[in-house]
């Protein structure tokens, strides 16, 4: 079987794509386009080691991006999983397989960042990599109040700080560029976020400012593991995957007030993820949420969302998405991002970046839904 091909000839309709294959310095990392693979969850490590294919994955996509940034990754932290086939950041045998995969990005000319993940909620009761991890969110309830698992104790908090800077210092020991923190979709990061999961009465809760307390830590934590050179991508969402309609920041000041933090922190940039990147972030205002990230931040801002796909990830499949990158290089000409994060798109074609530069879009494999053992 192969993938079922998209209609391709209006990806371009009349727009000129070379602005996005110019250069771009990502605090201090040279990136040969603006393109980025964003983070997909594959299955794809047994035991939690990427081996030589999850290597040549990433490796034969090099050559076509400015960036990779790799799926999730699990910190040491015992409770951070809810799978023994998704890679973990930790342990020799691990390392040694992100190495290679590092080598053989480097190899192609591209740049790789992992991305270091704890689930909270997300994780299952007896699941591996540790099956006797108990859950741990802000307060132990899932957003539709029911309890799950236990509130984390102050303790928690810091044995899961600790492993995020672990986790930072041996990204670099093993030779990637940089790496992206998980703050998004309504991972532990994010459930500290939300007041939805986050009902905490001490320094965790309460006030945005309290609520992001977890993250900034996580940040400058990483930032003192790592140096004052090494780039920290921070990842967040409105959205969660139990609420699309969710929000962390109902007001532009409110984002503003937490990505002062982060960036106060040792933040060099975000990883805005939205399900439909053209989409106004509040009423009365047409800037998208990564333009907004840009315009408070003045940091390199990677936007995220449905990009040279029909329909958003995760429901909604009616609601199609403008295949057309016209829309896209408006906004970018607008100054609203730097770099365009691309999911599902490259997940299907590897090639997608180069195919665009050069014309070729009826090459293009264009994504559909298979069986995993089917994407290459």
């Amino acid at each position: 079987m192969t993938l079922a091909s998209e209609t391709t000839d209006t990806l371009l309709d009349g727009a000129d794509p070379s602005p996005l294959f110019t250069p771009f310095r990502l605090s201090g990392v040279e990136l040969s386009n603006r393109f980025v693979m964003a983070p997909m969850t594959r299955r794809f490590s047994p035991g939690g080691v990427p081996g030589p294919d999850v290597a040549a994955y990433y490796g034969r996509r090099a050559a076509h991006l400015g960036l990779i940034v790799t799926e999730g990754t699990y910190i040491d932290h015992p409770s951070a999983g809810t799978s023994g086939r998704v890679p973990r950041i930790y342990g020799e045998d691990a390392l040694t397989g992100w190495r290679r995969v590092v080598e053989a990005v480097h190899a192609n000319g591209g740049k790789i960042f992992p991305q270091l993940w704890h689930v909270g909620l997300a994780r299952q009761e007896g699941a591996e990599p540790r099956p006797d991890a108990p859950v741990l969110s802000p307060s132990g309830v899932a957003p539709d109040g029911t309890p799950v698992g236990r509130a984390a104790t102050e303790a928690d908090i810091a044995e899961i700080v600790a492993s995020f800077a672990r986790a930072a210092a041996d990204a670099q020991r093993t030779g990637f560029d940089g790496v992206e923190l998980h703050g998004a979709h309504g991972y532990l990061l994010d459930q500290f976020l939300w007041a939805v999961t986050n009902h905490r009465t001490d320094g965790y809760g309460g006030s945005l400012a309290a609520r992001a307390r977890l993250s900034v830590e996580v940040v400058s934590a990483v930032r003192a593991a790592v140096g004052p050179d090494f780039p920290i991508m921070f990842r967040f969402s409105q959205w969660k995957s139990s609420d699309f309609d969710a929000r962390i920041a109902e007001s532009p000041a409110e984002l503003e007030a937490l990505l002062t933090l982060l960036v106060e922190a040792g933040a060099n940039g975000f990883h805005v993820s939205t399900r439909r990147y053209w989409l106004p972030a509040f009423d009365g205002d047409p800037r998208t949420l990564a333009g907004w990230t840009k315009r408070i931040t003045g940091l390199p801002t990677i936007a995220l969302g449905s990009v040279g796909v029909k329909a958003p990830f995760l429901g909604d499949q009616a609601a199609e998405s403008p295949l057309s990158l016209a829309p896209l290089l408006e906004l970018f000409d607008r100054g609203e991002f730097d770099l365009v994060g691309l999911g599902r798109a490259e997940l299907s074609e590897p090639e997608w970046p180069t195919k665009i530069r050069e014309g070729r879009l009826s090459e293009i494999r264009g994504y559909a839904k298979v069986h995993e053992t089917e994407l290459f």
